[in-house]
């Protein structure tokens, strides 16, 4: 069930279809229903996807939500609440090809699709109603479709805002449909807290609260300068138009990645920054092969550091040109890492975020004093992309980046160091190979006939 503030009393808002072509579609317990598709047999029991000791709930199926547990809830704290969960590891790779198909699903009814995260995304059907029929029929077709096809179900409010579908969407699940008429908007917004708004979090809640405002109804009723005097002249003109059901922002296709980062939680906490550091290369590592696949080169470069006492530092620090390689983004992160002051506390978290992103095809690429005196100024680029490709072709753990050690392989293993390998591309046989870029390889046979390799 959706944390979010719920109307009381009724559910049924009427069947007036006529102004409203907003749709949002929201994937149920996104994780754990992919979970649970791949693993029928722990369909009705208590599932939680997250690590095993550490870190954050990522989903949580509906019967360990009855027991209070919730995305990102400490692994531990959900553990206590309900000790007989059966906990998952995440699989991102799984989710990522269901996301994908779930949004090609989307895109088959209309190409204005707004996607908003890895399993929600707005829809403006307003010219898909001549094809499809009304709106709450094609809310129908898509939970129709995403269930056949993945296994998994999803929620669709229906509005004539975006804001409003988005909250619709929150109290139709699990697996339901909610359409909000456009002349029922406003009655249906005054049954919600303020705390449904927009923009209204904690603070913001209790700011209002000090002016006797809890209720979107409430709010509607004051006057606009009595809000804007609790939370700020442009915060409080923006949510007194919310409590009015106004909101003219279309659904934008395509929205562009703003940023790109990856953070990792240890299952100890570490005091050995060396072991801090290898983590942040295989960080920076993942961001910028996401950067690549993406086409995108990034700016800026931010570090998180969460200490024993969940204390969070960031620092950021702009790089001289965009890029889209692991080494510099991680070159930066560490110098980053090296400045922040931990107060002698054990790191519990750490995470790399790419900022600042733009195409690399447009991008002016400025080549470091390292890159100026190579022979081939490109070798380091080159090289990533051809690790990306070996990643492609037999998963991630196959290679790593730098002085992380590969999974240890089941058979025998074999070192060796060519001596001729820049992974430059021959176009005559589409293979890698050169002079320019010395590269260490550790082979291995698996059982699937994968290769490890380190580089």
């Amino acid at each position: 069930m959706s944390r979010g503030p719920r109307p009381t009393g009724r559910r049924d808002w009427g069947d007036d279809e006529d102004g409203v072509s907003i749709l949002h579609v929201d994937m149920d317990a996104f994780y754990a229903s992919v979970e649970l598709a791949r693993r029928p047999h722990l369909r009705g029991k208590p599932v939680i996807v997250g690590g095993e000791q550490r870190g954050v709930v990522l989903a949580a199926t509906y019967e360990a939500r009855a027991y209070g547990v919730h995305s990102a809830m400490p692994m531990a704290m959900a553990r206590r609440m309900c000790p007989q969960a059966v906990i998952v590891s995440p699989d991102h790779a799984a989710y990522s090809a269901v996301s994908e198909g779930a949004m090609r699903v989307l895109r088959d009814v209309t190409t204005l699709v707004e996607q908003v995260s890895v399993d929600e995304a707005f829809l403006d059907v307003a010219g898909a109603r001549r094809r499809l029929g009304p709106p709450s029929h094609i809310a129908e077709k898509i939970r129709r479709d995403v269930r056949a096809e993945f296994g998994i179900t999803c929620s669709v409010g229906i509005a004539s805002t975006k804001f409003v579908a988005k909250l619709a969407s929150g109290h139709a699940k699990p697996d339901g449909v909610l359409l909000v008429p456009r002349a029922a908007t406003v009655e249906y917004l005054r049954t919600l807290p303020v705390g449904a708004l927009w923009g209204v979090g904690e603070a913001t809640e209790a700011a209002l609260a000090r002016w006797g405002v809890r209720t979107v109804a409430e709010l509607a009723d004051s006057d606009v300068r009595t809000i804007q005097r609790a939370v700020g002249k442009v915060a409080g003109a923006h949510l007194f138009d919310l409590a009015w059901g106004r909101d003219p922002r279309p659904v934008q296709p395509g929205r562009e990645e703003k940023s790109i980062g990856a953070e990792h939680t240890f299952d100890v906490d570490l005091h050995d920054l060396g072991q801090v550091e290898a983590k942040v290369l295989d960080l920076a590592d993942r961001c910028a092969g996401r950067l690549r696949s993406h086409g995108l080169v990034a700016r800026t470069v931010s570090l998180k550091v969460r200490t024993s006492d969940f204390r969070t530092l960031t620092r950021s620090r702009t790089l001289a040109t965009p890029t889209d390689v692991g080494r510099e983004v991680y070159l930066a992160a560490r110098a980053l890492l090296a400045g922040v002051d931990l107060g002698g506390l054990p790191v519990r978290l750490v995470g790399v975020r790419t900022e600042g992103l733009s195409p690399a095809a447009t991008a002016v690429q400025q080549p470091t004093l390292e890159e100026a005196v190579a022979e081939n100024t490109t070798a380091r680029r080159d090289a990533e992309r051809a690790m990306d490709l070996v990643r492609g072709r037999f998963g991630r753990s196959a290679i790593a980046a730098g002085s992380i050690p590969p999974p240890r392989a089941r058979d025998s293993t074999t070192d060796f160091v060519p001596g001729d390998l820049s992974l430059s591309k021959d176009v005559s046989t589409g293979e890698y190979g050169g002079s320019n870029a010395s590269v260490r390889v550790r082979a291995a046979r698996t059982g699937t006939d994968g290769a490890t390799a380190h580089i």
